[in-house]
């Protein structure tokens, strides 16, 4: 199983960007421990971090029929990147939406995920150990995911 961690824009300042909220963990740091684990479970990892939008599009398109999954933290382009979720849509890879902190439980404009639509499930206040479940629910469920298909 190859899965993707598509990280978007601020993720790189992680452990220094507001450490009451994202914790004291650096990007680096997180790119390990999720290989680390990728290992125990048997997962190939390719990580990719970027603070633009079209990088990001880009990633996505080269995951179709080259990954089984993709975990995405959008950052702040899940409250207003139509494009990236157009691009998840496009792809027949499933993604899980990840957030460190809890989006719900801060300012109001965050509560509103419009990348989610094109994730099978997202996952958000769980710190950093939302990858680590988002790698799990992958692995165990390997053959019975399937992409979203329909718009509401």
């Amino acid at each position: 199983m190859k899965l993707l961690i598509l990280n978007g824009p601020n993720l790189n300042l992680l452990g220094i960007r507001e450490p009451g909220i994202y914790g004291s963990t650096g990007y680096d740091a997180l790119c390990s421990m999720l290989r680390q684990r990728g290992e125990k479970l048997g997962v190939e990892l390719d990580s990719f971090q970027s603070n633009h939008e079209g990088a990001l599009i880009d990633a996505i398109h080269a995951a179709n029929g080259v990954c089984d999954g993709i975990i995405i933290n959008p950052g702040a382009y899940a409250h207003y990147s139509y494009a990236i979720l157009d691009a998840l849509k496009a792809v027949s890879v499933p993604a899980i939406e990840v957030h460190i902190s809890n989006i719900h439980r801060r300012e109001e404009f965050r509560d509103k995920s419009v990348t989610a639509a094109g994730c099978v499930g997202q996952i958000c206040g769980l710190g950093l150990y939302g990858y680590i479940a988002a790698m799990q629910y992958f692995v165990e469920t390997h053959h019975e995911i399937q992409t979203p298909v329909s718009d509401r």
